[in-house]
């Protein structure tokens, strides 16, 4: 299932870094592929939307749930398996999954492009391009995704072209939605059609990382529609403010993710079928919409009551 292909270099490169590699550089490579993953970019996001910055939080934050789910959209096209599925002496030292079979493509995905390198240049790179005249902000722009990327190829979990083709993906989304943003006045249409172009995938999509992001981007543009209309909160550099309000807001995402998994069998939920990927994607919807919308309302009133004493 799926298609294999490769230029010569890769299989030699992949194969001679892994040979060389001891098992210090397998936890190097592995704590710095972090810097590209769900957790980390959830972390990010809450931090510079709920304390930093609103304003930076949303910019950063249109431009990632794009580049979310154009990622598998262009995977699902490309169909690519990944490197340690057909190059012998390749291992996969970091799977996606680390609860499933690292064959099973289901929960493993696809290779091309890679979406911790697509990911981590468009967060990094959007916190650069808002900012502009930051020095460090561009030298992490471009440091963080070139480690994230490197750490993908020693891990065997993706080729040289995947990671290149992620970097290339998440700077032209950071460049193009950033003349965007700044150029649209009414952001709700912006976001509307960003919306109904990602909405196309629904066609050919038939991964979770699709539903997954697309429910995600569905819930983050709602959230923030509400959040402008009623909320309007203000953020803050108080130390204490900011790590209640990371905490709340870490535990309400996990939280609501668990709780909103409840009503369904686990069978149902991990099936590959249509209406569980449409229960995925309602459920991270809401999941959002709670945390960018809803959640901020706390904000404001504690504010309140903190004005009236």
């Amino acid at each position: 299932m799926g298609n294999t292909f490769y230029f010569g270099f890769e299989e030699a490169l992949m194969r001679w870094l892994q040979s060389v590699m001891g098992s210090a550089a397998v936890t190097v490579a592995s704590v710095l592929t972090m810097l590209g993953e769900e957790m980390l970019l959830i972390a990010i996001m809450g931090f510079l939307y709920w304390c930093w910055n609103k304003e930076l939080g949303k910019f950063v934050g249109t431009n990632i749930v794009f580049a979310m789910t154009l990622n598998p959209m262009i995977k699902n096209v490309v169909l690519r398996r990944r490197p340690y599925f057909d190059l012998d002496g390749v291992e996969c030292l970091k799977p996606v999954d680390a609860d499933a079979d690292v064959y099973d493509i289901a929960a493993q995905g696809w290779s091309f492009p890679s979406g911790h390198s697509m990911n981590s240049a468009c967060v990094y790179g959007s916190i650069a391009a808002y900012e502009r005249r930051s020095m460090i902000l561009w030298i992490i722009a471009i440091a963080a995704p070139f480690l994230v990327g490197v750490s993908r190829v020693l891990l065997g979990v993706h080729y040289p072209t995947d990671v290149l083709a992620g970097w290339i993906c998440g700077a032209i989304v950071v460049f193009a939605l950033s003349k965007l943003q700044c150029g649209v006045k009414d952001q709700w249409k912006l976001r509307l059609a960003l919306f109904l172009i990602a909405l196309t995938g629904v066609i050919w999509c038939r991964t979770d990382d699709y539903f997954t992001s697309l429910g995600t981007m569905a819930g983050f543009f709602l959230g923030s529609q509400f959040e402008e209309k009623f909320v309007n909160f203000k953020g803050t550099r108080n130390v204490l403010k900011i790590i209640l309000r990371m905490l709340g807001g870490l535990l309400l995402y996990f939280g609501l993710n668990y709780v909103l998994k409840m009503p369904f069998d686990a069978a149902f939920l991990a099936s590959s079928t249509l209406p569980a990927f449409l229960v995925r994607s309602a459920r991270y919807t809401v999941i959002l919409f709670v945390v960018v919308g809803v959640y901020p309302l706390i904000f404001d009133r504690v504010n309140r009551k903190k004005s009236v004493k």
